[in-house]
């Protein structure tokens, strides 16, 4: 057995057994426990020195080892996030230089080399989209009269109308504009909403996308952290408060990469807060249609509970189809839908025609149901493989939230651990990973890792990338 391996194991199984010695009682011999598991001294050693790290057992060199007595008092744990915004939020204009630093961003769009799995990907494996039913909607859609013509500005009527349907609250057609992805809304409404120097709020951590475009457009952004009930109100009004924000980027349902869900309580305090502030929030739905067989109801766009025109609002259809179907909807109430309207027709005109006939013709067919349901169910399927995958052979990797939605997990990696060198061996052992370095504006607060159970081939493929994983992990932790 790998030597690594056994360590891990065998510390566990010590574990099990402390329960059978009292506090300060001495625990068997190393060479009674290297006869009894049938291991190497050293085994044993790094094992019992791995439960003195944890502070379980107490070794005494010449006399052995003993079971650790519980402290006297537990010291409270601290809350120190609102040192993000306290490091980050310096409020003077100074510029920033508009130079952007990709990675973040081509990790998860990159493929890896043959035979690695692809536990870094930012879209669905092709068994996962519709691919007959979006070649059908092109077909369909290439022979519609005028599909070949100039679309109107703003998009298809027919489309926007789809679009402010699922928006709800209200929006109307009038109130949304047809844009090519998710990303290149994004881009629109920073560059709408914010003068080059401004600072941005954002949760931390966050999308390195939109980390990268913030950065493009001079923008400096200010990290508000995030809990597993979303971003946390008090701290999003101090960094309004100590920076002079007038923006506030917001994932609210299945925030990449936490997953978390904002909370029906924090809903409207995020509202009024950046109402008091006079700013907007940028609302990123971007993976509603990616929810899990077992999620129950969702809630409903932050848009549709605005009718003061505070958010402005990005749905896109990318992510539960293809990574070229690349068509999204940006809505906002008030003057700043002209103001959006103008800077997109500027950046690129209009999203082609075609592609705009064919997400009707998609989204009108008996496949999209289907398809949503299928998917629904096959990544509840894959969530619950990786989870239990990594219960059963990476415990000491910590997962604080399972999202009922998304495709990815956000775990964080033990106290002293480095994201490169575990990135680097996690490659070596045939699997790509996504360190949390990129996903935080600031200083991170511990390593972490984002692994993704959506872009490879199944259950089989996730249960065999962990346990490379864990080959990765027992060379870069104890190597």
């Amino acid at each position: 057995m790998h030597q690594r391996s056994s360590v891990s194991e065998l510390a566990e199984r010590l574990k099990r057994d402390l329960d059978r010695y009292s506090p300060g009682e001495k625990l068997p011999s190393s060479r009674a426990l290297v006869e009894r598991f049938h291991v190497s001294p050293v085994t044993v050693s790094r094992a019992l020195a791995q439960l003195a790290a944890e502070g379980l057992v107490v070794t005494r060199p010449g006399a052995g080892a003993f079971r650790a007595r519980p402290r006297a008092t537990e010291t409270p744990a601290g809350d120190t996030s609102w040192q993000e915004v306290a490091l980050s939020a310096d409020g003077t204009a100074e510029l920033v230089p508009r130079t952007v630093d990709a990675s973040g961003v081509t990790v998860s769009l990159a493929a890896p080399p043959p035979g690695v799995l692809e536990f870094n990907g930012g879209y669905l494996h092709p068994s996962l989209q519709p691919e007959r039913a979006m070649a059908a909607a092109l077909a369909r859609a290439g022979r519609r009269p005028g599909v070949w013509g100039r679309p109107p500005l703003e998009g298809l009527p027919e489309l926007r109308e789809w679009f402010a349907r699922g928006i709800g609250g209200g929006v109307t057609a009038a109130e949304v504009l047809i844009a090519a992805g998710g990303q290149s809304a994004l881009a629109t409404a920073l560059r709408a909403l914010a003068q080059p120097g401004a600072p941005v709020l954002v949760e931390s951590p966050t999308y390195p996308g939109m980390l990268a475009l913030a950065r493009a457009a001079g923008l400096r952004p200010v990290p508000v952290p995030v809990d597993p009930d979303g971003v946390r109100p008090e701290l999003l009004a101090d960094a309004f408060r100590a920076s002079g924000a007038r923006v506030f980027v917001c994932q609210p349902l299945f925030q990449n990469p936490t997953g978390a869900v904002l909370a029906p309580g924090r809903r409207a305090e995020v509202l009024r807060i950046a109402r008091e502030a006079g700013a907007f929030v940028i609302e990123d739905d971007f993976v509603r249609r990616l929810v899990h067989a077992d999620a129950g109801p969702l809630p409903r766009t932050l848009a549709a509970d605005d009718p003061d025109g505070v958010v402005v609002h990005v749905g896109s259809l990318t992510k539960a189809t293809s990574p070229s179907f690349r068509v999204s909807a940006l809505a906002a109430r008030g003057p700043v839908l002209e103001r959006l309207r103008a800077i997109q027709v500027v950046d690129s005109f209009f999203v082609p025609r075609p592609l705009q006939e064919a997400a009707l013709e998609l989204v009108g067919s008996p496949a999209w149901p289907r398809h949503l349901r299928a998917l629904s169910a096959e990544l509840k399927d894959r969530r619950d493989a990786m989870t239990a995958a990594l219960a059963a052979h990476l415990p000491h990797l910590a997962l604080p939230h399972v999202p009922s939605g998304g495709y990815h997990l956000w775990l964080r990696l033990p106290d002293g651990a480095e994201e490169t060198a575990l990135t680097a061996a996690a490659l070596r052992a045939g699997v790509a990973l996504t360190p949390g370095r990129p996903y935080f504006s600031a200083e991170p607060p511990a390593a972490h890792l984002r692994l993704s159970f959506a872009a490879v081939a199944g259950t089989g493929e996730i249960v065999e990338g962990v346990r490379r994983l864990r080959e990765a992990c027992d060379e870069a932790f104890q190597g």
